[in-house]
């Protein structure tokens, strides 16, 4: 059996000279493990399609319970994040959480269309990736079922709460507390607006915000460190890119 559909490739593995795994996140099937044959080889025509971070349309063979390349053509490639080892590094962040939060045979469009604009949002619009990488963050929490309520504090009703409770994604106030409080962060006026248009904005404008540099660093650590509590799971390829940022800085 034949099947089509559009995805982008979120994992590559090797598995021997010429052949790949692939993880697929697809617009109608959820997350897909496929396996490309001989795309490793230079004259593959599937090597471009089947690359990390590239968005196809995937023609795939279904026998015994596993897939297959058969065809494959790309249909944005974020070539800019290729030409930046830090672009390249936070796109792969962005998949491998994405990875996480995605499910097989559980279609998840509005997961697919977010990744999708944020690596567009760093290639081809070049926003900063200080901005897109909170803005990613805290809209993929929501979309795993972790959106936080961020109306007004949770104790008091006050709604210019300064701290934000990573493990219960609630706001408070710094003189509201109680014993089943989880690890609270320092929360800015300016950051609680950024994150209740980051929450509830449309999807088409999650990445037309604007802040401070400072205040994006401080909300990037908040959306970070809420995203990684809620899920449960660190990243290795966000080390990575932090890595990249601290050589910069030391330069």
């Amino acid at each position: 059996m034949y099947i089509k559909t559009e995805g982008i490739v979120l994992r590559e593995i090797e598995i021997n000279e010429a052949d790949k795994l692939l993880d697929i996140l697809s617009k109608d099937r959820g997350l897909l493990t496929v396996k490309a044959r001989g795309v490793r080889r230079a004259s593959s025509p599937l090597k471009s399609a089947c690359q990390l971070l590239t968005l196809s349309e995937f023609t795939l063979q279904e026998y015994r319970g596993k897939l297959s390349v058969q065809e494959a053509h790309s249909l944005e490639q974020f070539r800019a994040l290729r030409d930046r080892i830090e672009l390249l590094a936070l796109g792969s962040y962005f998949a491998q959480a994405t990875g996480v939060v995605a499910q097989e045979d559980a279609p998840n469009p509005a997961l697919l269309s977010l990744l999708c604009n944020a690596l567009y949002a760093l290639s081809r619009l070049a926003k900063p990736p200080q901005l897109v990488k909170p803005a990613f963050e805290l809209r993929l929490a929501c979309l795993a079922g972790f959106a936080p309520d961020l109306s007004a504090c949770a104790r008091c009703g006050s709604e210019t709460p300064d701290r934000f409770d990573l493990s219960h994604g609630l706001v408070c106030c710094e003189a509201c507390k109680s014993a089943d409080d989880g690890i609270r962060m320092p929360l800015t006026a300016g950051m609680l607006v950024a994150m209740r248009y980051l929450v509830w904005c449309e999807p088409k404008k999650l990445f037309s915000f604007r802040m401070e540099e400072e205040s994006l660093r401080m909300l990037s650590s908040v959306t970070e460190a809420y995203l990684m509590t809620q899920l449960e799971h660190s990243f290795y390829t966000l080390d990575f890119y932090k890595s990249l940022l601290q050589y910069g800085e030391m330069k």
